[in-house]
């Protein structure tokens, strides 16, 4: 246990978000260090995707504040993307008509140097190298899994320090489901990448997450490690409505 604490990457402090007079998150702490896997789990409409939005820029924050490596943050998507967090937003959003490079290329639209861009496009196919077999294969073609497989990819070609993923597995048959959580926990463990996930299969994403907490009506209600929730009853009560 001597080894040293990572630091902390992001922290929300009392986040509150509000759209059009409806609370999505009441007061909402969140913290995620270098290198970690932390999931956000609860039922739906808990606020665990106004989360991820919150941090990308995406949601009003009406209060509170985004720390990122110590500073607060309030700036729009795309500068966002600068300072090292990539999001990867639920549904396999490909762009069907375009070939499974060209997809993955958008991912890196800020990044200027083509050199670089090819080097980073080069590193998301070593960790897919299944879609390598298919750089030029029109996106649309593809099955479920390999459309969220191009959107993993995609979110990689930036380098993040953090990857917020909304939904990885939704709509995916079970033997899809474990391929893209083996490919999350392959990011995290080759790449050093930190990835924040929001995630209806329990099961799957507490066998690789560090710490996880869970939402419910807006409010964190509960959290610890991956394998304190495996061990208790908490999950159930949450999504039973009893808490």
């Amino acid at each position: 246990m001597g080894a040293m604490k990572e630091a902390t990457l992001l922290e929300l402090r009392d986040v509150s978000v509000q759209y059009g007079g409806v609370k999505a998150l009441a007061g909402v702490d969140v913290t995620i260090d270098e290198g970690e896997v932390v999931a956000l789990m609860g039922p739906n409409g808990a606020g665990k995707s106004t989360v991820l939005k919150a941090i990308f820029g995406l949601a009003p924050i009406e209060s509170g504040r985004v720390i990122w490596e110590g500073s607060e943050i309030k700036l729009a998507p795309h500068e966002i993307v600068e300072l090292g967090i990539s999001f990867v937003p639920q549904g396999r959003r490909v762009f069907r008509h375009l070939s499974v490079y060209e997809n993955i290329e958008i991912g890196g639209h800020n990044i200027k140097n083509r050199a670089v861009l090819k080097e980073r496009i080069e590193e998301a196919f070593e960790i897919f190298p299944a879609l390598k077999e298919k750089v030029s294969q029109k996106s649309g073609q593809l099955s479920g899994g390999q459309q969220q497989m191009v959107a993993l990819a995609r979110g990689l070609v930036t380098d993040p320090k953090l990857l917020l993923l909304d939904e990885p597995s939704l709509g995916l048959a079970p033997k899809v489901v474990k391929e893209v959580f083996a490919k999350i926990k392959e990011i995290n463990e080759k790449r050093g990448t930190a990835i924040l996930v929001v995630e209806h299969n329990i099961k799957s994403i507490l066998e690789i997450a560090t710490r996880a907490y869970v939402l419910d009506k807006g409010k964190v209600v509960t959290k610890g490690t991956g394998k304190s929730f495996t061990q208790s009853d908490i999950l159930e009560k949450v999504f039973m409505g009893v808490v």
